[in-house]
């Protein structure tokens, strides 16, 4: 549990940070999916702005966490 707190909260806030400065730069209803504008909401495109960066950011942290381990750490 402990590990998975390390992981999600500083990425959450990492993601926070991504989409605000993401959505700084990119209208979201200007956004083109696959060649065609894209025909969703801005609360939907802000929505999903954020998801992928939380979870890009957690990956990132989940992959620091997994290098952090010690040779005592891993199963045998």
């Amino acid at each position: 549990m402990k590990s998975a707190i390390l992981v999600l909260w500083p990425s959450f806030i990492v993601g926070g940070i991504g989409e605000v400065i993401f959505f700084t730069v990119f209208d979201p209803t200007e956004l083109y999916l696959f060649g065609e504008v894209s025909h969703l909401s801005r609360m939907a495109v802000y929505s999903i702005g954020f998801f992928l960066c939380w979870a890009f950011a957690a990956a990132s942290s989940a992959f620091t966490v997994f290098l952090s381990r010690t040779a005592k750490d891993m199963p045998s």
